[in-house]
């Protein structure tokens, strides 16, 4: 296979899984399980935790289960188109695994910025843990461990999450110095975990602040207007 082919191969897998991960599956439950536009509540994202305050566990678990999926299908589906490709660029070669990388980045993005909702979206989490699944699931098992543990423990969702992200990239750093992990697993974890991180900058100033809000919370209605939120009086 030609290097033009092997980058056109990476862009189409990159482009569908950003398709793919820009579906609004917590939009579209609530409002068909629920009756709830859930841009209008809360946080006004489309992940699961805005899912679960405003519309419900059971739409949340779904929702959160198809975020997650998102992230597994675009990995998987790079993997078929790239194939066996192999390209070598001056003393470093990509293959398929790069494309699985940047395939599920792209689906991180779309949950993110979704194109169908004008570029906002969720905070990427369960997208990134569903690439994780599909590329290295002892990744995946540690950083739901963390997740889990640091909710359960301070009840910010919110902070698990971050922990979760933070630590999974942090085991990496060591895995691919000692033990010769492939360095697109640690390039996932890095760009993932900024783009998650920058998604929640909003919560973690109101971490700082001590106002964010707790797991169990229910959300507070919001008024959209053309620019910005704002809570209903």
């Amino acid at each position: 296979m030609t290097a033009a082919m092997m980058v056109a191969r990476y862009f189409a897998s990159m482009i569908i899984a950003y398709l793919l991960g820009s579906i609004p599956w917590g939009l579209i439950l609530a409002k068909s399980m629920a009756g709830v536009d859930v841009r209008e509540w809360g946080s006004g994202k489309v992940g699961a935790t805005n899912v679960m305050r405003s519309a419900g566990k059971k739409v949340a678990i779904i929702s959160g289960l198809l975020d997650i999926l998102k992230g597994v299908v675009a990995v998987l589906f790079a993997g078929l188109i790239i194939g066996k490709g192999y390209v070598v660029v001056g003393p470093f070669g990509f293959g398929t695994l790069l494309g699985q990388v940047l395939a599920g980045l792209s689906a991180v993005a779309g949950h993110n910025w979704s194109v169908f909702l004008k570029f906002r979206g969720g905070s990427g989490v369960a997208t990134f843990f569903g690439g994780w699944i599909a590329l290295l699931p002892i990744v995946a098992l540690f950083g739901g461990e963390i997740l889990a543990l640091a909710a359960v423990l301070t009840l910010f969702v919110s902070l698990g999450s971050l922990a979760a992200v933070v630590g999974m990239y942090a085991i990496l750093i060591p895995l691919t110095i000692l033990n010769h992990f492939p360095i697109e697993y640690l390039l996932y974890a890095l760009v993932g975990t900024a783009m998650i991180i920058y998604t929640h900058r909003g919560n973690i100033v109101r971490l700082f602040k001590g106002i964010e809000r707790k797991l169990g919370e229910r959300a507070e209605r919001v008024k959209i207007s053309a620019n910005r939120q704002e809570k209903k009086p």
